[in-house]
């Protein structure tokens, strides 16, 4: 009974948590401007499914592929044990499944063995790569300090959280073979039955314990990183689904306009003009700030695993300028989360005289890119670091006038003689009759 108060007890909070966490990033995410064009629904279902689901983008690298979709099938199949774990904390019984399932049952612990086996290989796998191998998008100064941590973190999490799955059920044949309590003999372990010898000189009363601890660590383990999701990169195990459903499907090449310079240009060329209201409230053109994104891009910084294939991709990252599209993600994620905190402590956003433009990102790594969208190409799950990327470019232009000269000489050819170079509009026919 009191072991049943205890459990549901952690439960109970350690979801409240993870509710409270859900709502601050819904408040976050909802701060920009309401997500454009949400159609074809069709086609967004099944991008999803193909993409996010089924992991389709990530097999643009095989081995890697592969490797994440063991520790992805793990991650959907064995929380299934989770729901039995829940039972049994709630109830204060064993294994409360196994009479209903019979032989399905024996079934699927053994295949969850095997699958804790091969995430705890392809966990070390990627930490041998991460920090043996140090491959070069993952020792990037945009990912020094509490992003590297965090990625480590997380794979040291699974490794404990499966060796903890493995080690219960290593200590629970002991008790079954001892006809302990009320250890009746459900399961099947292939895996984990290697490691009973770990505590073959151990009393069945202190087995009893080893699975008792293993069990609480297990699923206290799994509240933990729950929570923790909230402030890693691994936020992706959720976010991953929504972000690939809302991400653009227009083509690549495509950029949007915005709505309200096309509306003056229609006003000027008399186009459709009761649409447009010359009393309405101007927005501000392109973005200096977080609340100046949709909330697909906002949706994006959150959903961002750091995996740096956007920047290992980047031409302009490669020749070594400042520019490092993952990093345009995180800066904008973070002050997010500034932004998030400062309505927290104040009820409401009190003027922080920052902006994500100038104080998190600099105008040299906005000027950098070629918008080749080689980042969003790359992208397993659909983020578009483009797209902040034009709209700080946007308010650049339009706001503060402050783009390079060679940009702004441009500009003003156009505007002058009606093309980007510096012939006024007779030259332009000579050369025409000339060639």
């Amino acid at each position: 009974m009191i072991s049943s108060v205890v459990f549901v007890s952690i439960f109970i909070f350690s979801i409240s948590v993870f509710a409270i966490n859900c709502k601050r990033i819904y408040r976050n995410i909802s701060l920009g401007k309401k997500i454009p064009n949400i159609d074809k629904k069709q086609e967004r279902i099944k991008k999803t499914l193909l993409i996010a689901f089924g992991q389709s983008k990530m097999f643009d690298r095989p081995v890697v592929g592969f490797l994440h979709l063991i520790v992805y099938v793990a991650f959907l199949l064995i929380n299934i044990e989770l729901l039995e774990i829940i039972i049994d904390g709630v109830s204060g019984k064993h294994r409360s499944l196994a009479p209903y399932l019979g032989s399905f049952y024996n079934f699927l612990i053994a295949f969850f063995e095997i699958l804790a086996l091969l995430v705890i290989i392809s966990v070390i796998l990627f930490w041998i790569r991460r920090n043996i191998i140090r491959i070069d998008r993952f020792i990037k100064n945009d990912l020094k300090g509490w992003p590297k941590l965090d990625a480590n973190i997380i794979l040291y999490i699974e490794i404990i959280l499966m060796f903890l799955f493995l080690n219960m059920n290593a200590t629970d044949q002991i008790l079954q073979n001892e006809n302990f309590n009320n250890y009746l003999e459900y399961g099947s372990f292939p895996v984990s039955s290697y490691m009973t010898f770990l505590y073959s000189d151990l009393s069945v009363e202190a087995v009893f314990y080893i699975e008792r601890a293993s069990w609480w660590l297990h699923i206290i383990g799994i509240l933990f990183f729950l929570n923790y999701l909230y402030y890693s990169k691994h936020l992706h195990i959720i976010l991953a689904f929504p972000n690939v459903y809302f991400s653009n499907l227009e083509s690549k090449g495509k950029l949007s306009n915005m709505k309200s310079v096309l509306n003056e240009v229609k006003l000027m060329l008399n186009i459709d003009p009761e649409h447009n209201s010359t009393n309405s409230e101007i927005e501000r053109l392109g973005a200096k700030d977080v609340f100046d994104l949709n909330q697909f891009q906002l949706l994006s910084a959150y959903t961002c695993t750091e995996c740096g294939r956007c920047s290992s991709e980047c031409p302009a990252n490669i020749t070594g300028k400042l520019l490092s599209p993952r990093s345009i993600m995180m800066k904008t994620r973070d002050r997010l989360e500034e932004v998030g905190n400062n309505i927290n402590k104040n009820k409401q956003f009190l003027d922080d005289n920052k902006s994500l433009l100038g104080d998190y990102i600099k105008k040299e790594e906005i000027w950098a890119c070629t918008t080749c969208n080689a980042c969003v190409e790359s992208c397993p799950i659909g983020i578009d670091p483009m797209s902040i990327i034009l709209d700080i470019r946007r308010y650049m232009v339009m706001e503060e006038s402050s783009a390079p000269n060679e940009i702004n000489n441009m500009m003003t050819n156009i505007e002058n003689n009606g093309a980007p170079w510096q012939f006024n509009n007779q030259d332009r026919i000579n050369w025409i009759n000339n060639n």
